[in-house]
């Protein structure tokens, strides 16, 4: 009797801490900053050192004004920003006047408003395919 007692008293503990808990979370969400507003404007992320790494977005809305934290990937494409997100194409054959290939990206999302074109285009140098073969030579003669 005085187990089903002690479990009882500890089963209403335990319900009231997690009511307490939710309620607090409640409270956190409805009177955080920019509850009142719905349309928030963010800028770019800009890193805190260098051009990427950890650092800091400000958003406005109305007079409000509010800055998080935020991260810039170090292997980002400064043409296009951050914030950008393209799907690309394969790459194509490489140029023989240019010395490049070529591929095309189309937009799949863009993070906190960010101003993105829809379709972009990048390019990188061609490998020589010279470089490639001497490797594969190398490779077979040492076995």
């Amino acid at each position: 009797m005085q187990h089903r007692g002690f479990l009882l008293l500890t089963l209403l503990a335990l319900l009231a801490l997690t009511s307490a808990v939710a309620k607090k979370k409640d409270k956190v969400k409805k009177g955080g900053p920019g509850s009142e507003c719905a349309e928030w404007a963010w800028g770019p992320c800009t890193p805190s050192s260098k051009d990427c790494g950890v650092g800091f977005r400000e958003g406005t809305c109305g007079v409000q004004t509010q800055r998080i934290r935020c991260r810039v990937p170090c292997n980002w494409k400064k043409e296009f920003g951050a914030d950008c997100k393209y799907k690309f194409e394969n790459w194509g054959a490489c140029d023989g006047g240019t010395g490049t290939k070529v591929r095309q990206g189309t937009l799949k999302k863009a993070r906190y408003n960010a101003q993105c074109q829809e379709t972009i285009r990048v390019t990188k140098p061609c490998t020589p395919k010279t470089k490639a073969k001497a490797k594969a030579k190398k490779g077979k003669g040492k076995d």
